[in-house]
């Protein structure tokens, strides 16, 4: 099996949890997921199966949409309410002053990633250096949210929708929401309703993927792998060509089968004339050929 499973993470479960759980639904060892969900966190975690398991750090580069409560008043050590409770403070602002103080963050900005967290620092995860009582400096990282939207404003919870580059922090976001208000916040609730293409409205549950396998309907929600590259052009190699690609050589533009205009470094996705996917290719105009970047085509 290859391809890419989206599966809706309940709360409760890592996410190496659920490749875990995979593996023995599935019974195969070659499973990836594309995203780490914190335990409490509940939605959408594409997995990749197989060869597709090539494409997972491309898929990380995918920008995500979550939607979170934020607690105003109580700071705590995870910046969620699963942690332990460092201080409370009253919540004196007004709704306009909370939906001014949410909306100011889209944009670029810089954010410090949190302690507990699966960041690196001198070869140690800071969730590992949280959990033995060190706090150590973090280099602040950039990141960008291009899209916010308060849904719902009960003082002193707000729900919102965010999305977000990734590498973004939703933890960290309510605890900058909450100092900018001078009453601190942290995280009370989040779901990730999308990971690029990948929705919500499409994910399974664990459950569901057995009741899919017991059917023998897994091809059904199983993905090809082109899907995490829609963002790029299609192109068709000849037939006669393709021992040339499974080779791993260049690929000169005479051998598609219709002419393509592209400019340099543009990624393109290459499929066979019989319609399967070989992987995403990089035009080079020196030498007017596709560099393979990736292939998936199993033979």
């Amino acid at each position: 099996m290859n391809g890419i499973i989206n599966i809706y993470k309940e709360a409760g479960y890592t996410s190496f949890d659920v490749v875990a759980k995979m593996r023995g639904i599935l019974k195969t060892r070659k499973i990836g997921h594309t995203g780490t969900l914190d335990p409490a966190a509940t939605g959408v975690l594409p997995v990749c199966v197989g060869n597709a398991t090539k494409a997972a750090e491309f898929l990380a580069d995918h920008d995500k949409e979550y939607i979170a409560e934020l607690l105003l008043g109580v700071t705590t050590d995870t910046l969620d309410t699963t942690g332990q409770v460092l201080e409370t403070r009253p919540v004196t602002c007004d709704e306009e002053e909370v939906r001014a103080a949410i909306l100011s963050f889209l944009g670029v900005s810089e954010q410090i990633p949190p302690m507990y967290s699966a960041v690196k620092v001198n070869g140690k995860r800071l969730y590992e250096l949280a959990r033995a009582g060190r706090e150590v400096e973090r280099t602040p990282r950039s990141i960008e949210i291009t899209g916010l939207e308060i849904l719902s404003l009960k003082l002193p919870v707000v729900s919102f929708r965010v999305v977000c580059s990734k590498g973004t922090y939703i933890r960290s976001l309510c605890q900058d929401i909450g100092e900018k208000l001078n009453c601190g916040g942290c995280m009370q609730s989040l779901e990730r309703t999308r990971v690029g293409a990948f929705d919500k409205s499409t994910a399974v549950t664990l459950v569901e993927l057995e009741r899919h396998r017991d059917a023998g309907t897994l091809p059904e929600i199983v993905l090809g792998v082109d899907q995490i590259f829609m963002q790029y052009q299609a192109v068709t190699l000849k037939d006669r060509f393709m021992k040339i690609a499974e080779n791993g050589n260049k690929l000169r533009t005479e051998t598609l089968t219709e002419p393509v205009l592209l400019s340099d470094g543009e990624k393109v996705r290459l499929y066979g004339e019989d319609e399967r996917f070989y992987g995403v290719y990089e035009y080079r105009s020196a030498e007017a050929v596709l560099k393979p970047v990736k292939f998936f085509l199993t033979k």
